[in-house]
């Protein structure tokens, strides 16, 4: 995987299916994006299109199997999902810090080489203390 320290575009492929309050949604957008390694870690950056504009969009694979998930909005958000754990984040708002949990019960990653290509899968279920936010399932495809 050559080049990887400098960043290679990569197509993805983005589907998201979120629960909340039994009401369900689903967004697939497919842009360019860059696949960087710093380390022992893969960062993909891209920028989503939202209601609040244009958003940066980093998703961290890290060695351990753990991948950060970083909304660099007005609404600053940066998510850290770990198979089976209960993880504290704080969701910034123009209104204050919202305190939230993750709680994910599936995250699967698949890199390959040659074409490099990937998949990245996380289900998680979002809390606000003991309030359940929603229930969401992240699929991210990325090829070169």
């Amino acid at each position: 995987m050559d080049n990887l320290a400098t960043g290679v575009p990569v197509q993805i492929h983005l589907e998201t299916n979120i629960v909340q309050s039994g009401e369900e949604s689903n967004f697939v957008f497919d842009v360019t994006g860059q696949l960087v390694q710093v380390g022992t870690s893969i960062y993909i950056r891209y920028t989503e299109d939202a209601e609040e504009g244009s958003v940066p969009v980093t998703i961290k694979i890290m060695d351990n199997g753990d991948i950060k998930l970083t909304r660099s909005a007005t609404n600053r958000l940066q998510l850290l999902f770990s198979q089976g754990k209960r993880v504290a984040a704080r969701y910034r708002t123009p209104y204050g810090l919202l305190d939230v949990q993750t709680v994910t019960s599936a995250l699967d990653t698949e890199i390959l080489d040659q074409p490099l290509r990937g998949k990245v899968g996380i289900d998680y279920l979002l809390y606000a203390g003991n309030d359940l936010l929603g229930k969401y399932n992240i699929r991210l495809q990325f090829t070169i």
